[in-house]
């Protein structure tokens, strides 16, 4: 089987204070941490357990400045075969949709099976570069996908629904999959596994290779327009009850009576 697995350098916010550029045009990068997008990085890990359980190849392919070289080595590292960096200058400020049409030349180049991506990304969060790559490969797609299991010319998925349900599909290969956190648990990789393939050749595609226009990838082909970003509005603040349980009991019982939760 042979897969690809899209993935993306994102910078690390949980515990961070995040700062706005002047314009809310973006944030403020230059003190911020930054890594694998943790969708991607379970996306990676299911590749792996498949070429472990049925034979095959992973290969690793991101969209990005050179930095983003440090993110596929750490997949090299877990067990990926291969990796390509895809130069992000002509990239800049893409949205999903443009971003899905460089990496659908990439995946063009290669006979896969599967193409695998996160449910989403934890800087913009749109959640739709897999189904719109799957639209420009003409392929079969799953998202928030749990559970992947090769049956033949076919793959049986698990995804998840609303209201904590699930559903059972199984689509033909090839196809597309944007896999969920939780459907495994990622390999550990440490800093001698790094090394063993610090020495591994990433080739660096340009939209000429890819077969892309200029006019192709850049800003000017966007679909979404991006307006801004800014802080929410501070809300109240939270009001602390005190007293023994039984007296914060009766507090919180007068709360939501008081708030039309109880007749």
């Amino acid at each position: 089987m042979q897969i690809l697995v899209c993935v993306k350098r994102v910078p690390d916010t949980a515990d961070a204070e995040v700062v706005l550029q002047p314009g809310g045009s973006g944030i403020e990068e230059e003190d911020l941490a930054f890594g694998i997008n943790e969708w991607d990085n379970y996306a990676v890990e299911e590749a792996i357990r498949l070429k472990e359980a049925h034979g095959g190849t992973v290969t690793v392919a991101t969209i990005g400045p050179s930095e983003s070289e440090d993110v596929l080595r750490r997949c090299l590292a877990m067990g990926a075969d291969e990796a390509v960096l895809v130069d992000g200058a002509p990239f800049r400020d893409a949205d999903p949709y443009v971003v899905a049409r460089g990496l659908s030349a990439v995946a063009a180049r290669g006979a896969y099976d599967l193409i695998l991506t996160g449910a989403l990304s934890g800087d913009h969060g749109f959640g739709i570069v897999g189904p719109i790559l799957a639209g420009y490969l003409d392929r079969p797609h799953a998202t928030l996908v749990t559970s992947v299991v090769p049956d033949g010319k076919h793959v049986r998925v698990t995804r998840e629904l609303e209201g904590g349900l699930e559903e059972t599909l199984r689509l033909e290969l090839p196809a597309v999959l944007t896999i969920q956190t939780g459907i495994n648990e990622p390999r550990y990789v440490s800093i001698m596994g790094i090394r063993k393939v610090r020495a591994k050749e990433i080739p660096v595609l340009d939209t000429a290779a890819l077969g892309l226009a200029p006019e192709d990838v850049g800003a000017q082909a966007n679909r979404i327009v991006h307006t801004g970003l800014a802080a929410p509005p501070a809300g109240k603040s939270a009001e602390m009850l005190r007293g023994t349980p039984a007296e914060i009991a009766r507090k919180i019982l007068d709360i939501v009576k008081e708030r039309g939760g109880m007749a």
